[in-house]
């Protein structure tokens, strides 16, 4: 155990455009390098492309795409007796929204396409309408812990 002091929650400033803390988390993942300026351009212009391809307001369909790829159970490794287990554990609401947005920069950079903003586009309407890579890694998580479910007991 560390005897240093607890990391405090640092307070997320919301974004200049849409005034969504969610698009600024979404910024921070976004990140290469430090240029924070060129990963807020490359969301925004996959916003407007998500308002040009669905008609929707593109904040609502990123919530959605957030919402419906948020973990509710995932599996950490247990050590008991000289065996590691995987024992499922329940993800807080802000760990669920980190892992989301993990995923969503994670396999829209994998992607195939022109432009990054247009690869983020595509797996956000993807997320949003419940299919593409980043369901495919929650539903995994959750058969992970369907799996292991007899070792729930060892949950501390």
């Amino acid at each position: 155990m560390s005897r240093r002091n607890i990391a405090k929650k640092r307070l997320v400033l919301p974004d200049p455009m849409y005034n969504s803390k969610l698009i600024s988390m979404l910024t921070v993942r976004m990140l290469k390098n430090g240029k924070k300026g060129m990963a807020e351009k490359i969301i925004y212009e996959g916003l407007d492309i998500i308002k040009e391809k669905t008609s929707k307001n593109p904040l609502e369909v990123l919530e959605k795409a957030i919402r419906n790829s948020t973990p509710l159970v995932e599996v950490k490794a247990r050590r008991v007796g000289g065996s590691t287990y995987q024992v499922p554990m329940e993800v807080r609401a802000y760990r669920g929204t980190n892992l989301a947005l993990r995923w969503l920069t994670k396999f829209s950079m994998e992607r195939s396409g022109k432009s990054m903003a247009f690869k983020l586009a595509n797996e956000i309407i993807d997320a949003s309408n419940e299919s593409g890579n980043t369901i495919r890694k929650k539903e995994e998580t959750h058969r992970m812990a369907e799996a292991n479910k007899a070792f729930a007991h060892y949950r501390y």
